[in-house]
């Protein structure tokens, strides 16, 4: 999958943020909800503009970030 065709950031959209493409969707947004328990269901059944490639493009955006990221533990 090539992210770049569902994910984009533009300075004036969000500030920059990666967002979905044609969407104000943030891929922070939609990892978060993931981390919360949201299923990819329901987030297709709340943002019908939004497809289940959308979503892996998310997701493989945020580990593409975290691979090229020097990382900081979190303080137990």
């Amino acid at each position: 999958m090539d992210i770049r065709q569902r994910i984009i950031s533009n300075p004036d959209v969000l500030t920059g943020k990666p967002v979905i493409v044609g969407t104000r969707l943030s891929v922070q947004f939609i990892v978060g909800l993931l981390a919360k328990g949201v299923t990819h269901q329901e987030l297709l059944m709340e943002y019908p503009y939004i497809i289940e490639e959308d979503i892996r493009a998310c997701l493989a955006y945020a580990s593409q970030l975290l691979e090229s990221s020097t990382l900081i533990p979190l303080a137990a």
